[in-house]
């Protein structure tokens, strides 16, 4: 481990104390919040403690764990996974936060602390269905207002519900059952007969 990580591993520890798990792998810091009423105070911890600096946030995702690990998981499904960068340090770190529970997902926005946070957790509503409390515009970004789900859940149906288009007939957007013709894809094969010989 070099020195820079054990100087933020270090900082990370005496600044979050119990709040976080601290993993180290593969060079990158990992914190998971241990819960999810502490992920705001921790968030403003890393960002105002000067030791740390966190002062950037870089990526904000959601993620679904329902057949992590080829379905051997046995956590909360639903979490939040926040990209920081201290400038002044030159460090990074990885903030996972879990969202107690599964049917409702919901965890604290993080809005007021980094602005550039705002269409990351619309994202992650919309195509996982997150909630974050206090944010004030919470709507979604990427589907239309009509959509039906989250398309990035692991149990959305492949083929999706409903689809959008306009018909000319009619002369307005209309909403119809999705309409994908299965289809094989069979890859093409070149055999050269004399390869290798």
């Amino acid at each position: 481990m070099s020195t820079q990580l054990e100087v933020l591993q270090s900082a990370l520890a005496q600044a979050l104390g119990e709040r976080v798990t601290v993993t180290v792998a593969l060079g990158e810091v990992t914190l998971v919040v241990k819960n999810a009423a502490d992920y705001y105070g921790v968030m403003q911890t890393l960002r105002d403690n000067a030791a740390l600096g966190f002062d950037q946030l870089v990526d904000l995702c959601g993620v679904d764990y329902s057949t992590y690990g080829e379905g051997a998981w046995d956590g909360q499904r639903f979490a939040a996974v926040v990209h920081l960068l201290s400038v002044k340090h030159n460090w990074r770190v990885r903030v996972r936060v879990f969202a107690p529970d599964d049917e409702m997902p919901v965890v604290a926005s993080i809005t007021p602390l980094w602005r550039s946070s705002n269409w990351f957790e619309r994202e992650a509503f919309d195509m996982y269905g997150i909630i974050f409390e206090g944010h004030n515009d919470l709507r979604r970004i990427l589907t239309d207002y009509g959509f039906m789900g989250h398309p990035f859940r692991k149990d959305f149906p492949v083929s999706g519900y409903v689809e959008m288009r306009y018909d000319e007939a009619q002369k307005r957007v209309i909403y119809q059952p999705v309409t994908i013709d299965p289809r094989e894809n069979v890859p093409r094969v070149i055999r050269e007969e004399n390869y290798g010989k």
